[in-house]
């Protein structure tokens, strides 16, 4: 089922909770002693950057993809830690990764660190507003690095009342010249719901092959049995330039598209348990600054996604953890199981 790993960071009593979760999400991912260890590390600086620089934070661990689809139905696995925060932010985010820079009397080797040990690692900032920083820590191997396929995929997600197990999930799987985007919202909340989300992540895994709306036919059957869930699946092919998207359920689906959000609709019903008989997918095309957005009703769906130039060239994780980030406060606190996942065109070398 998918576990993640919610750690709010107040005090520096939690630095021995951010080891933890990322000792338990390192093993859940299959990394070796020495990778484990550099996950431990990236945690333990953003944890101390969190307090340091922003008085506290949330840590989010997960298990997910590769942040580029590879072929084949069971990917390498990394962990995923992200640090949010509504703190003053960083005037200068590219002098911030420099090892040496510091702003608390302190080594200043803390985002330098995270950056050099990571297989990857992406930041966030906005004056006023707060930080993002994301890392991605795998077997760290050549051979395990995924290979450029034109696009990148990320997401973020966040149990429901602090959890153990969420009742959504997403992933990205890739077959040719064709990648998918899934995301998966278990009816209710717990382990009965993510039992019902991380079948349809399977499901998806032996249907990589398939268009959005033959896919959604097997994942009913896959979920028959469960609580089901509301689904959402979109397809890139990059050598066409088209994009495909067929939904069943309450999952959001937007796209931006010629300088404006769309939202893309979904039908009603439950994945596994009511459904149209037939399935028809909307095709839309796809290239130049084309961004894909699904998320579940943890989010309000009315709201329009942000437009903010540099949020939507930012690493697909990033941008769904600064959406997923401002979506609620304390005062405000999501009413269900929270995730965002994106698909955006990989960077061009030279831009």
């Amino acid at each position: 089922m998918a576990r993640v790993w919610d750690v709010p960071v107040h005090d520096s009593t939690r630095l021995r909770d951010a080891r933890l979760a990322v000792a338990e999400a390192a093993a859940a991912a299959g990394l070796d002693e020495a990778r484990t260890a550099a996950a431990a590390l990236v945690a333990t600086e953003l944890t101390t950057n969190l307090l340091k620089h922003a008085d506290g934070g949330r840590l989010l661990l997960d298990v997910v993809p590769p942040p580029a689809p590879v072929e084949g139905g069971d990917p390498t696995l990394y962990v995923q830690i992200a640090a949010l925060d509504h703190g003053p932010g960083i005037a200068d985010v590219p002098a911030a990764l420099d090892d040496g820079f510091t702003t608390a009397s302190s080594l200043g080797a803390g985002l330098g660190t995270c950056r050099r040990v990571a297989d990857a690692f992406a930041l966030h900032s906005e004056p006023g507003r707060g930080t993002v920083a994301v890392a991605h820590v795998g077997p760290g191997t050549r051979d395990s690095a995924p290979a450029d396929c034109g696009v990148r995929a990320g997401g973020v997600n966040l149990p429901y009342g602090g959890a153990e197990h969420s009742g959504d999930a997403w992933t990205c799987v890739r077959s040719g010249d064709r990648v998918t985007l899934m995301l998966a919202d278990g009816l209710g909340h717990g382990p009965q719901a993510a039992h019902a989300s991380t079948a349809a992540v399977e499901a998806l895994r032996r249907s990589a092959h398939l268009s959005p709306a033959e896919s959604l036919g097997r994942l009913d059957a896959a979920l028959r049995g469960t609580r089901g869930a509301a689904v959402a699946v979109a397809q890139v092919d990059t050598a066409g330039g088209t994009l495909r998207f067929a939904g069943l359920g309450n999952v959001s689906a937007w796209l931006w598209e010629d300088g404006a959000w769309h939202c893309l609709l979904s039908r009603p019903g439950i994945v596994g348990v009511h459904r149209p008989r037939t399935f028809t997918d909307q095709s839309r095309r796809w290239g130049g600054d084309r961004v894909l957005l699904l998320h579940s009703d943890g989010l309000p769906g009315r709201r329009t996604p942000p437009s903010a130039p540099d949020l939507l060239s930012a690493d697909p994780a990033v941008m769904a953890s600064v959406i997923l980030r401002d979506s609620g406060s304390a005062a405000r606190p999501p009413r269900d199981d929270t995730t965002v996942a994106v698909l955006s065109p990989a960077p061009q070398e030279g831009r």
